[in-house]
């Protein structure tokens, strides 16, 4: 196992239970789970209960369909969203991705931490590519 992680906190200008709502809702998550231009979500599914999976596939012209999958470890409404991360191109099979939500000016503070990538490279992709996704998920939600 690898300790290799990364955290990305943002402010997004709308409340903690909306903000956490649209990671659970396969309409939301296909308008934000962009990480990179031209990249598509044609299928999405979430079964958002403890121990439920998801699977995001995202497409980009170059690559063709990613598929993204995992496991919902917590679920603590508009407070914290653990879930594993199984990727094609990253991470170790014990990847796992921790959203912390805090309230603040009328808004949310979210942190993302994903731990356990195989290479420095792997890590500082999702660095971008979270990054990106955040931007888009305050898009979809404004």
């Amino acid at each position: 196992m690898t300790e290799l992680s990364l955290e990305i906190t943002r402010h997004i200008p709308h409340p903690p239970e909306r903000v956490f709502d649209a990671w659970l809702d396969p309409k939301m998550l296909a308008k934000f789970m962009i990480p990179g231009p031209d990249m598509t979500v044609p299928e999405v599914s979430s079964d958002a209960t403890v121990g439920g999976r998801f699977r995001i596939v995202m497409r980009a012209p170059e690559a063709g369909d990613l598929p993204h999958e995992g496991e919902y470890r917590v679920i603590d409404r508009a407070n914290r969203l653990q879930f594993t991360w199984e990727s094609p191109y990253s991470t170790s099979e014990d990847s796992l991705v921790t959203l912390d939500l805090t309230p603040k000016d009328g808004g949310t503070d979210l942190t993302l931490h994903h731990m356990r990538f195989e290479t420095e490279e792997l890590r500082d992709n999702h660095q971008q590519g979270w990054g990106t996704i955040l931007t888009s998920l305050e898009g979809a939600l404004a």
